[in-house]
């Protein structure tokens, strides 16, 4: 058999297909754990944000609701089970609906000229953006269950609840996120969206 053959052959063979050639490189991530790559988080657990949320409302109630933003910002869940951070997010959601509209830029700016305030407004904005979607994921898809009617002396008959009442609660959160979804681009500029995209800690 020729040399010119002999290789054709070996060539059109398959044994090709079972080698993995992510073993051969010292890069690939099948030599190494790629958790290593990332540092790791504190736990954070539901007592703990129980905990912060407590000293968060008796901060509002005292009158520093900068100081109960800051609060939430400096501390979050990163490292928390799904009831720890749903709760971080309750959180920062209350604090952000009990600050006036006249009040948030103002505050935001001294947030960000502090040490520490980009790092901050970055934690903002994944809140906002979770929250964004959590709002948005309960207003779809529940079928409504039908309600009894009651007749009323008025000729009227009385339905329950004034239909939308659930939807306009949602429409006025999504609102107050986009407030500060606004003032928050204006103050940290378009750079803070984008570090948030690409972070891998989620809030």
């Amino acid at each position: 058999m020729s040399i010119i053959r002999e290789h054709t052959q070996a060539t059109l063979s398959d044994a090709w297909r079972t080698i993995n050639i992510d073993t051969l490189q010292e890069d690939s991530s099948v030599n190494f754990d790629t958790a290593t790559l990332r540092p790791p988080q504190p736990e954070v657990s539901e007592a703990d944000v129980r905990q912060l949320q407590a000293q968060v409302r008796q901060l509002l109630r005292g009158g520093d609701p900068e100081g109960a933003l800051r609060g939430c910002l400096e501390a979050p869940a990163y490292g928390g089970n799904d009831l720890a951070r749903e709760a971080a997010l309750q959180t920062v959601i209350e604090v952000l609906q009990s600050i006036k509209a006249s009040d948030m830029t103002p505050m935001l700016q001294r947030i960000y000229g502090s040490p520490g305030g980009s790092e901050c407004l970055d934690v903002l904005m994944k809140y906002l953006y979770k929250g964004m979607a959590a709002t948005s994921s309960s207003t779809g898809g529940a079928p409504r269950t039908p309600t009894r009617m009651t007749p009323q002396p008025t000729g009227f008959s009385q339905i329950g609840p004034r239909p939308g009442g659930s939807a306009e609660s949602t429409g006025a959160a999504m609102s107050v996120l986009l407030s500060w979804h606004e003032k928050v681009v204006e103050v940290a500029g378009l750079g803070c969206i984008g570090r948030v995209m690409t972070d891998w800690r989620r809030v």
